[in-house]
């Protein structure tokens, strides 16, 4: 049995602008309807055409980019508003938690917000005073209730929203990113009700950019994309394909960033610039005599395809197209990596490491692999150099280069060394089992 049946559900808004603006609710009914008249670039499809089930009983996740739809489809399935076409059917009681504070009169107390929110979703006064007191301690707000809400912070607020809607007995359960305000305690406290609900045959549908909470709590995922069902079923499976997709998109955003950058760069520096008096301060930039240039440079991954995002222990290539004037014999190649504060996290070059650099005039090629990138999560810059043994630049990068480095283990620091646990004796260490 489903508890929620969304077929070819499709929801269009419309782009306000100052051309065409209806004074009243009557004006636009007079003319003829306010979304029915409109040319195609005076609407916005939020949705387009989304179809999917939900089984009674099972936690199902919606995940996807901002803006892609994910909050118009729970309002729907809420009642909170209507498809432009399309059906959308829900069984049981719903209880909503969309939007903080959603449903709370700010200016009467916590208490009269508890009973007016609880009636609204079908219980009785009496049933509401049963369960009282549980909301109030479930919401840490004892001392609070019976003030104004209008005087709860953002957190007050999200606790006594989320205490109602779960302790009204819901069949299904609608939760839309509420818990990034909750501390971390009442954080754990949530996410303990969402497993209670599950125990309990209770349907849950939650939107949420914490994929993390989709793995641990869905039966299913589905991922929407600008309105559109890109891909539904097995919650690992739908989240990497997504984080695949974004890697690419990031990737393909931070080299078109990183091109416009070098663009301009290379445009201002046409005549040659001095090196900075301070290395250690030296900012974003690119400086030298151009004796020899570095004309590009390409980051690859371990299939040697452009890339800029990286698994953390991936390969990474850092390929230097090089072009020379003249023959050069005093030549070194460097290339530094640091982190977003600025720190250094690895730097070395071609004659501290006894290698003996040189070029004939002409173009060539070289050509810098790190077999493992073993750095933590994070937002990193490359510099690459080609310069003199003394130090003295030909064509020095500072900072041009962005690669993102992800990893499924959120662990601290720069560097991620390759490692492993082991026991003995009474103490056992293993993977944490996958539920």
């Amino acid at each position: 049995m489903n508890a929620i049946e969304v077929r070819d559900v499709r929801k269009t808004y419309r782009r306000y602008g100052r051309r065409r603006q209806f004074a009243t609710l009557k004006s636009a009914l007079l003319s003829g309807g306010a979304l029915r008249d409109l040319r195609p670039d005076e609407t916005f499809d939020a949705l387009k055409g989304v179809s999917f089930d939900v089984t009674a009983g099972k936690t199902f996740g919606i995940i996807g980019r901002n803006g892609s739809g994910k909050s118009s489809m729970l309002k729907l399935v809420a009642g909170i508003g209507r498809p432009t076409s399309g059906s959308l059917k829900v069984q049981g009681r719903v209880s909503a938690l969309i939007e903080l504070g959603a449903g709370f009169h700010p200016e009467i107390s916590g208490r009269d917000n508890v009973f007016i929110n609880g009636m609204m979703l079908g219980l009785t006064r009496r049933e509401m005073s049963a369960r009282f007191d549980q909301i109030v301690a479930f919401a840490e707000l004892e001392d609070f209730i019976d003030a104004p809400v209008k005087t709860y912070s953002s957190g007050m607020y999200m606790r006594l929203g989320f205490a109602v809607a779960i302790h009204v007995d819901p069949d299904v359960l609608l939760v839309d990113e509420v818990l990034a305000v909750g501390d971390e305690a009442f954080t754990h406290k949530c996410l303990d009700k969402f497993a209670e609900l599950r125990r309990r045959g209770r349907t849950v549908l939650l939107v949420t950019h914490s994929l993390d909470l989709v793995t641990r709590f869905c039966d299913e995922a589905l991922w929407l994309d600008a309105g559109i069902v890109r891909m539904q079923g097995d919650p690992r499976r739908v989240i990497d394909a997504y984080l695949l997709d974004v890697a690419g998109a990031e990737g393909r955003a931070l080299a078109a960033a990183a091109a416009k950058a070098n663009a301009i760069q290379t445009a201002s520096t046409a005549t040659p610039v001095n090196e900075p008096p301070d290395m250690s301060k030296a900012v974003e930039g690119r400086w030298g005599s151009r004796e020899v240039e570095i004309t590009s440079v390409e980051l690859l991954d371990r299939n040697r395809e452009p890339a800029r995002v990286f698994q953390s222990g991936d390969q990474v290539e850092v390929r230097l197209s090089v072009r020379a004037r003249h023959p050069v014999s005093d030549l070194v190649f460097g290339v530094g990596i640091f982190n977003a504060d600025g720190v250094c996290c690895y730097g070395t070059n071609t004659d501290i490491e006894g290698a003996a650099s040189a070029a004939t005039a002409g173009d060539g090629e070289v050509v810098f692999v790190m077999d493992r990138l073993d750095l933590v999560e994070g937002t990193y810059k490359v510099d690459v150099a080609a310069h003199r043994r003394s130090g003295a630049p030909y064509d020095y990068h500072r900072l041009q280069y962005t690669l993102r480095v992800t990893s499924s283990c959120k662990d601290t620091g720069i560097f991620r060394p390759p490692h492993r646990w082991v026991s003995s004796g009474g103490i056992t260490i293993a993977p944490r089992p996958r539920s």
